[in-house]
């Protein structure tokens, strides 16, 4: 996600591109790594599953290492890609906390309806470009906490907290909202 996602941002790509690619990376590493670790490539994502008993609370240290260390292994070789706001700090942290509450209930309804891993991997990607393109001029539509450390440390970029906290909110805090029953989807 951050060698392509980011890469396209170094590479001063158009918005929609940046946004296709990000979706692009997500629906690829869903593809790729759902059936081998549930494709956790996002730390607030694995923390409201682990909230919610969807996941084991033992392994999410390692989820997250590994989230983290992947974002900055491939921050060292983007050397660019970090995530700023736009928009003022509360806003920032209105929006990541709104997209990532966005991203994660998505998560929840696909995951829930038992789709396909092909369905799963694109609803989820659709997501991430959609909330990208829509919100990335503000904050950088990060959603995701090792996304945005990796490139941030590498570049030197703050804003740390907002990109870790934020998402982190937003993702348990869909836990709370009430599923759509099946008969009603």
């Amino acid at each position: 996600m951050v060698l392509l996602g980011c890469g396209s941002v170094a590479l001063n790509w158009s918005p929609l591109a940046i946004s296709i690619t990000f979706g692009l990376s997500v629906f690829t590493a869903i593809m790729i790594f759902q059936p081998i670790s549930g494709a956790h490539i996002n730390p607030a994502v694995s923390i409201a599953f682990a909230a919610k008993g969807d996941l084991e609370v033992e392994a999410l240290p390692g989820y997250i290492i590994a989230q983290c260390m992947g974002a900055w292994f491939a921050a060292m070789v983007v050397m660019d890609g970090a995530t700023t706001p736009n928009i003022s700090i509360p806003g920032s942290w209105g929006i990541e906390i709104a997209i990532t509450l966005l991203l994660m209930y998505s998560i929840h309804v696909l995951v829930r309806r038992k789709v396909s891993l092909f369905t799963l991997a694109f609803g989820v990607g659709l997501v991430v470009a959609t909330l990208s393109f829509c919100f990335g001029e503000f904050t950088g539509a990060s959603m995701n906490p090792a996304r945005t450390l990796g490139p941030n440390i590498v570049t030197g970029n703050g804003n740390l907290i907002l990109y870790i906290v934020a998402p982190v909110i937003g993702a348990v805090l869909s836990n709370f909202i009430p599923e759509p029953l099946d008969e009603e989807l």
